[in-house]
């Protein structure tokens, strides 16, 4: 008789016995998130776009490659309010680093594409023809490399979203927020591994 799918929390999209829900962090940041998602990754348990949302009050997620042809919403991603940047690289994208932040002085509004390092490559050449206002912006070399363990990454700069959100934050809000990021992370990845029998119970981090 062929097993059952286990269900899944309609929150985390974890399966219920590894929902993560109770460990989630609420951080206020007065950085705006947008993450850009590839509607093929709203429903996967190996996506972190969501967890990041699930974290972040100041966030929002919209989502294109919509089967209708229903375009990505961009109304509102270019204000007076906030400066609009955009995880892209490119050749004008610049470091974010803590002396780009310091010369701030209004609030950052971060697009993130979300997707396959190719689908979020191509959405950033896209959106940098829509949105010209929009600052390119990128994670300094060097940084430690990807913990992220449930897809194969085969671009040297590539991690997962989750990640490239957490870091950011570290310099645009400070490193208690990129620290809280990292343990749900750790937690979720470690989790998911268990349930592809990659982990036994005692290492997961966090526990079960």
């Amino acid at each position: 008789m062929e097993s059952q799918p286990k269900r899944r929390c309609p929150r985390c999209n974890m399966r219920l016995d590894l929902c993560i829900c109770r460990h989630l962090p609420v951080l206020d940041t007065a950085t705006q998130v947008v993450l850009l998602m590839h509607v093929g990754e709203r429903d996967k348990p190996s996506n972190t776009g969501r967890l990041a949302h699930l974290c972040l009050p100041n966030s929002e997620i919209r989502y294109r490659g919509e089967r209708d042809g229903t375009p990505l919403k961009l109304e509102g991603l270019l204000t007076d309010t906030h400066e609009t940047w955009m995880l892209h690289l490119s050749a004008e994208s610049e470091a974010l680093t803590p002396e780009l932040v310091a010369r701030l002085d209004k609030p950052v509004r971060l697009l993130v594409p979300d997707g396959t390092w190719s689908q979020a490559s191509r959405l950033g050449s896209l959106l940098a023809r829509q949105l010209p206002g929009a600052k390119h912006v990128m994670l300094s070399a060097g940084l430690k490399p990807t913990e992220y363990k449930l897809r194969n990454e085969h671009h040297p700069d590539g991690m997962a979203t989750f990640e490239a959100i957490a870091r950011s934050l570290g310099v645009l809000e400070g490193a208690e927020v990129q620290e809280k990021m990292e343990i749900i992370f750790r937690i979720m990845n470690d989790r998911v591994l268990y349930s592809r029998g990659k982990l036994k119970a005692h290492e997961v981090r966090g526990g079960l």
